[in-house]
């Protein structure tokens, strides 16, 4: 079984992490039974978070039983020292534990230091020393504030993007963790949904020291890693070549979904709506095509262009003019 050790925590995991935002979106019941199978199939890691609704519950739920055996790491979006605690409080109870192996500051505009006015990192620091969490980690979608955390020497996991849609600064950083044994938690591993083939983004970042965590919602997508994990694919000729295509198809100003430039003011879905046009061409049409899905797509008609979202995006992405770009698309899948 292919296992990724987690830098200088030590912590030996699995290579399928599991993420567990999706499971927020099914039934309670089901999602056990996906968190339950994942486990008896060796998944060790799985990845929540305070912002995810109901999936620390679930979690807790579903593997409370088996806690010592699996490493959690969650993550806090406060940006207060009361808030922190209140979010750690929370968590521990959702997740039936007495502690989180990794607890993560939840993409902060900024990294938290000791001394900086905001009490953050020491509270980080008194959890630890109260046995609460074991180590500390960064989450981000903007690169310079990563590299940040990685050179600070503060944090012990750093969590971003990282596909075989990376660019070479994306593989910098990687490397730039690896060099200081920061260990890289790997979001996005399928780019919010465009990448489609299992195999091929199981070989690519099995190249890398980097422990990825599929967001996983229904069985059939853990079977498909879970079959990679049991015959692990290599990259060959064609996988390489398929690869290269889908980087020509889609390295650029493409919307990854990540949500965070929403909400919008006019109620556009933007984390949707702005890449409808790279949906429609790579799963079936049908359901984007429905009465709802363009009543949503003619809210782009309602466009402020306040900048709200431009301003928010991580990736620098002029999200107006993507927007109508994508609107005008979708039109011709209507003729």
């Amino acid at each position: 079984m292919h296992t990724i050790r987690l830098g200088r925590t030590n912590i030996t995991a699995n290579f399928n992490g599991f993420g567990a935002l999706p499971i927020q979106r099914v039934p309670k019941e089901e999602a056990a039974r996906i968190l339950r199978k994942a486990y008896d199939h060796g998944v060790n890691f799985f990845d929540t978070a305070r912002s995810y609704s109901d999936s620390e519950e679930k979690l807790g739920y579903a593997l409370s039983g088996v806690r010592d055996r699996i490493i959690i790491a969650t993550k806090t979006p406060s940006t207060t020292v009361d808030g922190f605690w209140d979010d750690l409080r929370t968590s521990l109870r959702l997740l039936q534990t007495d502690h989180v192996d990794i607890l993560q500051f939840h993409n902060p505009s900024f990294v938290p230091r000791p001394g900086d006015g905001t009490g953050l990192y020491e509270a980080m620091l008194e959890a630890r020393e109260q046995g609460l969490i074991r180590y500390i980690g960064f989450t981000n979608h903007r690169l310079h504030l990563a590299e940040e955390a990685v050179l600070s020497g503060l944090y012990d996991t750093l969590q971003f993007p990282f596909s075989y849609l990376a660019s070479e600064k994306e593989i910098a950083l990687v490397k730039l963790c690896e060099k200081h044994d920061v260990g890289f938690i790997c979001m996005k591993a399928l780019s919010g949904g465009l990448i489609t083939r299992a195999d091929a983004a199981y070989a690519y970042l099995s190249q890398y020291n980097v422990l990825p965590i599929w967001g996983i919602q229904r069985e059939r997508e853990l079977d498909d890693f879970l079959a990679a994990q049991n015959n692990p694919p290599t990259l060959t000729g064609d996988l390489l070549a398929f690869i290269e295509n889908e980087r020509t198809e889609l390295v650029g100003d493409f919307c990854r979904g990540c949500g965070y430039c929403m909400p919008c003011p006019v109620g556009i879905q933007i984390n949707n709506a702005a890449r409808m046009s790279l949906m429609l061409r790579r799963a079936p049409t049908a359901g984007f095509l429905s009465d709802y899905w363009q009543a949503e797509m003619a809210r782009i008609d309602e466009c402020l262009e306040c900048g709200q979202c431009a301003s928010r995006c991580p990736y620098e992405l002029n999200t107006p003019a993507l927007l109508k770009k994508n609107r005008d698309d979708y039109k011709t899948f209507l003729r």
